[in-house]
């Protein structure tokens, strides 16, 4: 064949196609174990500093998880576990907060730590340019918050982005998510000098109104489907402090 005819190119061009195409999914297969190993991790990472604990440097981060996390489990609205296909740490929980809360998987982890046994609630939201998520322990109250941690996709560094440092996430420490009248009304995110009178607040990021907005919104839909559970993990006896 004439290599330097039109036809030889274009064979010589798909041919070198099919071969890197087989080559890079051959390599995507032997390297998606270790991807999933990877986000897995990094989902328990954050699970854990949720509820304050944090792995030391070149600590086993599934092992951790593993001596904290004692049960994992789904709950519906109405606070009872359920049966599922899917597990607890499997639930895609940006599809779950699209739907009506009591159609919604709520998975509960449960964990043992040096100051009693947390709740940790999963939540999804939206920030100023794209998705913001976290984790919220409570104590065995079902009303008071243990601990937090949040993260994002694509927040701006130095505004947005604050959610994730812990000036932000301790704020929610020891914050409470129902009245005095024993209804749910989650923590509400304020700026200074607007805080509310009538429940638990921390206060926004500077220059980050949006995240910090997003932030309320999602702690509201995420956690008010929770709140069945929350009341009968403190036996429908929560008082605001």
């Amino acid at each position: 064949m004439n290599r330097q005819s039109n036809t030889y190119t274009v064979i010589y061009a798909s041919v070198l196609v099919l071969v890197v195409g087989i080559v890079l999914s051959v390599v995507y297969q032997q390297l998606r174990p270790l991807q999933v190993d990877n986000i897995n991790n990094d989902t328990k990472r954050q699970i854990l500093l949720a509820a304050r604990i944090t792995a030391e440097p070149g600590q086993n981060i599934s092992e951790l998880y593993d001596q904290y996390i004692t049960s994992s489990f789904i709950v519906n609205a109405e606070g009872d576990k359920v049966d599922s296909d899917v597990q607890a740490f499997d639930v895609n929980v940006s599809e779950q907060v699209k739907k009506p809360a009591d159609e919604r998987l709520l998975p509960v982890f449960e964990c043992k730590t040096d100051n009693g046994v947390k709740y940790i609630l999963p939540c999804y939201g939206a920030g100023l340019w794209g998705p913001i998520w976290g984790y919220v322990a409570f104590d065995d109250n079902g009303d008071t918050i243990y601990g937090a941690y949040f993260a994002h996709q694509g927040e701006t560094p130095g505004l947005g982005a604050e959610i994730e440092k812990p000036a932000f996430q301790d704020q929610f420490q020891g914050k409470n998510v129902f009245g005095a009248n024993g209804d749910f009304q989650s923590v509400a995110v304020s700026k200074v000098g607007q805080e509310p009178a009538d429940r638990s607040y921390v206060h926004a990021i500077s220059g980050g109104t949006i995240t910090s907005q997003g932030v309320q919104k999602m702690l509201l839909n995420s956690l008010e489907a929770y709140s069945g559970f929350l009341k009968k993990l403190g036996g429908n006896t929560n008082d605001n402090n």
